[in-house]
């Protein structure tokens, strides 16, 4: 007799809660296959609270291990502990930023290239307020779409990847964020 295959089959849930109130509700982050995941768009807004509240638009890439965030004008004290660089918010004004070094390390980009690269550790908050660690390499990402990448390292226990979907947490509005020109 021929054993029939289980067929698992997810079916967009319309929820009333903010995105922080849901991963308190499930418990993330939860580690496991088949755990319960919050559900995020291709790409999805952030916030970099250490940053001045930095709003960036993220891309979710599941073919990256590392996370990446637009930097340029890198430079590294002289103890190699703190690293300040310059990135831009979602108006493409330049913002100033100071940060420890999580590590040194080397990173492959897409084609097969390593690189010496700076890694920073972060706070990255979603809209409705879910929160958590996520470490950065710095790059130049200005002919990129997006000035952050979002890879399966900081993806990994939290969330399911709806690639047809598009800031499915909401948008800038969910977050409290002055308008632009406003003085915060």
């Amino acid at each position: 007799m021929k054993r029939r295959k289980h067929i698992l089959k997810a079916a967009p849930v319309a929820v009333a809660a903010a995105s922080g109130a849901l991963a308190g509700e499930l418990g993330l982050p939860i580690s496991g296959s088949g755990a319960t995941r919050i559900v995020i768009g291709r790409r999805e807004w952030i916030t970099l609270p250490e940053f001045g509240g930095l709003a960036v638009n993220a891309k979710v890439d599941t073919g990256a291990w590392t996370s990446s965030l637009h930097a340029v004008d890198v430079r590294l004290d002289e103890a190699g502990e703190s690293v300040r660089f310059v990135t831009n918010d979602r108006n493409g004004r330049r913002i100033a930023c100071e940060a420890a070094v999580a590590r040194l390390g080397r990173v492959r980009n897409s084609g097969g290239k390593a690189r010496r690269r700076v890694f920073i550790e972060t706070m990255a908050v979603l809209p409705g307020g879910f929160r958590w660690p996520v470490q950065f390499t710095l790059a130049d990402r200005s002919a990129m779409n997006c000035p952050v990448l979002l890879g399966r390292r900081a993806l990994a226990g939290f969330f399911l990847i709806d690639p047809q979907g598009n800031h499915l947490l909401g948008g800038l509005r969910d977050f409290d964020i002055p308008p632009a020109g406003h003085p915060s």
